[in-house]
């Protein structure tokens, strides 16, 4: 499902910084992973390049089959809509659109008409326990009710692979426990592909793989 060969990634600047050096991975459909390591290793970076945000400076990423490096912009946009579901440590909500329209803005974008997308965007509401909240904006919700509505917009599509990024970081313990047990539950349901980068050693281990980086190097592959 997600195949990364000799993977490299370096930002130039004032100075050169090297991210990711070399980065070898395999995860297979429906795994759920945990990315883990310090501040600077290259987790961030491995979770973009992975979900087509940035392109790597070498080395090959294949995603369900596709080699990014051989599509068009136009295509890794497809693949990005189609393929993947990005779940953000900040939310990134529309503020001026309600809980229903920014579930189902993804869904517009696709073409589909306006009275389906509302009904899709409404299902996954019940899903994530905010069907009472369809209407609400953002900023008439709790931090953990805007994370459930990042969790259904990133699942408008039934994603085949979900890529978090500290998904639990702004959150407090409980609703953390409360959002990590959500995506525990989708997983299972929907057998979606999961990489889920974290700080916390709980998530990390609640997940059935945990893989740790340092100074952009794979050092650590756990299975449980």
């Amino acid at each position: 499902m997600i195949e990364l060969h000799d993977v490299s990634k370096t930002f130039e600047g004032k100075r050169q910084v090297l991210a990711l050096d070399h980065v070898s991975l395999q995860i297979a459909k429906g795994e759920m992973v945990s990315l883990v390591g310090p501040s600077g290793s290259g987790k961030s970076t491995l979770l973009n390049l992975i979900g087509g945000l940035d392109h790597p400076s070498s080395g090959e990423i294949v995603i369900d089959g596709e080699r990014l490096s051989a599509v068009s912009d136009d295509e890794l946009t497809r693949v990005r809509r189609d393929k993947i579901g990005f779940i953000f440590q900040f939310f990134n909500l529309l503020p001026t659109l309600s809980c229903l329209e920014n579930v189902s803005l993804p869904l517009h974008l696709r073409g589909w008409k306006k009275q389906k997308a509302h009904e899709r965007a409404r299902e996954l509401l019940d899903l994530v326990k905010l069907g009472k909240r369809v209407e609400h904006l953002p900023e008439e919700l709790s931090g953990g009710e805007r994370q459930r509505v990042a969790i259904a917009r990133a699942l408008s599509i039934y994603p085949p692979i979900l890529l978090a990024d500290e998904p639990t970081g702004n959150l407090d313990s409980h609703t953390g426990e409360d959002i990590l047990k959500l995506i525990r539950d989708l997983h299972e349901r929907l057998n979606a592909t999961i990489l889920m980068v974290t700080h916390d050693n709980g998530v990390a281990e609640s997940c059935q793989r945990t893989i740790r980086l340092r100074d952009g190097v794979i050092v650590e592959d756990i299975r449980r």
